[in-house]
């Protein structure tokens, strides 16, 4: 039995249905208010329960071989405590539990924002980099991230089961509910620009191909004990994502660009707005996002090629395509 949890979200739901469509036997962890009409279309089992809660994972995890651990705190704004709760306590939970039930292999899901922020010209970086670097005082998601991270290693390091990391990067993809439906209203009203001339490489993976990348990860012997970044489905540009998207919505192409630093110091701006007087609602910039669109650092995914034989099955205009077809078709752009 496979358990999954964050089956609701973008990369969990992906990894559903490449698992029920492999024929696997699937089950997945959701909360009571959790809307699972995308699951109700498929024969598999449904555990009510919450990662914050340990007294209900031990039924969820009951017959469970292997863990797609996708439960997280999302997003770049939000109070520490919730990233605490969910992210790290979330996770130290989930691995507690599953080392109890004897489950005999453990994916957790990471992400390259766990190496911190580093950024630089040519600077590519493999699994090898070190975790947390030029963290800012409200990284919450990295911050949240680095330590789900080192709570994972230290639980395969103990013996407690075999332990995989992954590293997805920016996702998009059918589901997306979050970062795509912004771009496209703001392609759309022509207020997006490019952070500096666009010309940088993106970290960007379409879902589906990155939760073909986690089962193999899960699934391969070599892993166990391995991080693999999941980074990238190929190359494309800042300028050619956000045009892709403008092409697909019959809107003009996005030129007009802003330096990278003024798009970072306005960001700090807002967020110290956004933090002073307690918004709930995050600025239209951060620092994160920021970094997301215009970093010029590299994640390599050499090591998930090589070693998984990892390769994106859609394209990025495939892929694209189908993204924003989803946001259109559901109204969540």
């Amino acid at each position: 039995m496979n358990l999954v949890t964050g089956a609701t979200g973008l990369l969990g739901s992906h990894i559903v249905e490449k698992l029920i469509s492999s024929g696997e036997p699937v089950r997945v962890l959701v909360r009571p208010s959790s809307d699972t009409r995308f699951l109700d279309q498929w024969a598999l089992e449904k555990a009510v329960g919450d990662v914050t809660d340990p007294a209900t994972l031990t039924a969820a995890l009951e017959g469970v071989h292997t863990v797609y651990h996708c439960a997280a705190q999302v997003g770049d704004w939000g109070p520490w405590r919730r990233f605490v709760a969910i992210t790290i306590d979330g996770t130290r939970n989930m691995l507690a539990a599953a080392a109890q039930a004897g489950v005999k292999r453990f994916l957790h899901i990471s992400s390259i924002s766990a190496y911190g922020h580093p950024d630089g010209e040519g600077l590519v970086l493999d699994e090898t980099a070190p975790l947390g670097v030029d963290l800012h005082k409200w990284s919450y998601y990295s911050r949240a991230k680095v330590e789900a991270e080192r709570l994972a290693w230290a639980a395969h390091d103990r013996g407690d089961m075999p332990v995989t990391v992954v590293k997805p990067s920016w996702l998009y993809g059918e589901r997306d509910r979050a970062s795509l439906p912004r771009l496209i209203r703001a392609i759309r009203s022509g207020k997006a620009k490019l952070i500096g001339d666009g010309t940088n490489r993106l970290n960007l993976v379409y879902a589906g191909n990155e939760a073909e990348g986690c089962i193999l990860a899960a699934t391969c012997e070599q892993a166990i004990g391995e991080a693999y970044n999941l980074s990238n489905d190929g190359q494309i540009t800042q300028g050619e994502y956000l045009n892709k998207i403008a092409r697909c919505i019959d809107a003009k192409p996005v030129t007009k660009q802003v330096p990278y630093r003024i798009a970072y110091s306005a960001a700090f701006v807002m967020e110290v707005f956004g933090h002073l007087f307690r918004k709930t609602n995050p600025p239209l910039v951060t620092r994160y996002s920021v970094w997301l669109m215009g970093r010029r650092c590299f994640f390599s995914a050499r090591k998930a090629r090589e070693q998984l034989g990892w390769e994106p099955t859609i394209d990025y205009e495939e892929g694209i395509e189908r993204a924003v077809k989803w946001c259109s078709d559901n109204g969540v752009c």
